[in-house]
């Protein structure tokens, strides 16, 4: 069978299909289950690439093909993914699908970059990288959640204008070359337990 179907990419695999249950979610009328599906697909972004890291007799083939299913897949869970939860809210409004295809461009080129950058730096080096150029798109797995949740406790509908002025944003965070320190485990545990935190406030805003 042609790709791969190791370890180093079931996570990989994962939140793409949990992602896909999101949009499903999304379209049935349950977004906060969609946003759990957004926010558990970033986590397992988080760690997808310590766990290939650990094999250590992969080949050229298998790390570039690790590069580009990995952006394949963040194209879908953080690009299309919350491109269509706002759509979905908005569809009704030419200027708001505008928005949603504008962000999803921002995501092809950010993830592009990315792969194009990746690849040159593994062909000069073996260390691991630690600066990040434009913000990574999993970053809207907490974006999103945190805007859904203030919307919530201070009684505001996530409208369209609401929707499309967060994808402007982080759309445009997405291509702009600002450095950012890729997070270690500390950081990394600080937005696993931020997004636990965040999963608690969706039931007190429930609530609301």
């Amino acid at each position: 069978m042609l790709g791969i179907y190791n370890y180093t990419v079931v996570l990989t695999y994962a939140a793409l299909l949990i992602s896909f249950a999101g949009i499903h979610f999304c379209f049935t009328g349950h977004p906060v289950y969609a946003l759990i599906c957004l926010m558990i697909s970033g986590v397992m972004d988080m760690f997808d690439g310590k766990v290939a890291s650990t094999k250590k007799n992969r080949t050229e083939f298998e790390k570039n093909f690790g590069i580009q299913i990995d952006s394949m897949c963040d194209l879908i869970c953080y690009g299309l993914f919350p491109a269509m939860m706002v759509y979905h809210t908005s569809c009704k409004y030419p200027w708001a699908v505008c928005v949603c295809g504008l962000y999803l461009l921002c995501a092809v080129i950010r993830l592009s970059f990315f792969n194009c950058d990746e690849m040159e730096r593994q062909g000069q080096t073996t260390e691991e990288r630690h600066q990040y150029l434009g913000m990574p798109v999993t970053m809207i797995a907490l974006i999103y959640p945190a805007v859904y949740i203030v919307c919530k406790f201070l009684k505001v509908e996530l409208s369209a204008v609401i929707g499309s002025i967060m994808l402007c944003v982080v759309g445009m965070l997405f291509i702009t070359p600002v450095k950012l320190c890729k997070p270690g485990w500390g950081g990394k545990i600080f937005m696993v337990i931020l997004g636990i935190v965040e999963i608690v406030l969706f039931y007190f805003a429930a609530k609301c």
